[in-house]
């Protein structure tokens, strides 16, 4: 952003910009049930000022206010407590994609010999428990694979059974018809 050269268009873009920040400050005032005050002073060193309620009384609050600052305001325990809970959720992420990131072998730099020999431990560790787990769910699934092989199995000889007592029967039903 810089400065606008020309006069008029600055005056122009003065007049918009301030009626649009009143629009906001009445919008923020309803909204909020806020009180809301602006004071701008131009280029020309002309006052333009802006109040939901009487000035006066805004600049009077304004100066007690001031006055008072010297007594800071406590926050709730509750949020206090929420502030210490989110600072220590942030901690945890960023130590988390700090790890995340070393375990990928990145940001490494920083680690010296002791620390990277416990980084490969820890791969070391989470990969035995990555195969560990891989050869239980293949056994599982190899087992189920079995299981359904011997019922197809058995499945295969009662139909063949079926097939031959069907025959069978067939051939004694033919017989008797030649009869």
């Amino acid at each position: 952003m810089k400065k606008i050269e020309n006069l008029m268009a600055r005056q122009v873009t003065f007049s918009k910009r301030r009626r649009g920040l009143i629009k906001k400050l009445q919008e923020l005032s309803v909204l909020c049930d806020d009180d809301v005050s602006l004071i701008i002073f131009s280029a020309t060193g002309k006052l333009r000022e802006f109040s939901i309620s009487s000035m006066e009384d805004a600049l009077t609050r304004c100066v007690l206010h001031s006055n008072s600052v010297e007594k800071p305001v406590q926050p709730c325990p509750a949020f206090q407590q929420e502030n210490s809970n989110l600072e220590m959720l942030h901690k945890e992420v960023n130590e988390g994609s700090q790890t995340e990131a070393q375990m990928k072998g990145e940001d490494l730099e920083g680690l010296d010999v002791e620390e990277l020999g416990q980084l490969a431990n820890k791969l070391k560790a989470g990969l035995s428990l990555v195969i560990k787990t891989e050869q239980e769910r293949a056994l599982t699934k190899i087992n189920k694979l079995q299981r359904k092989e011997t019922l197809l199995t058995k499945e295969n000889k009662q139909l063949k059974q079926k097939s031959v007592t069907v025959n069978s029967e067939g051939d004694n039903v033919e017989g008797m018809l030649l009869e």
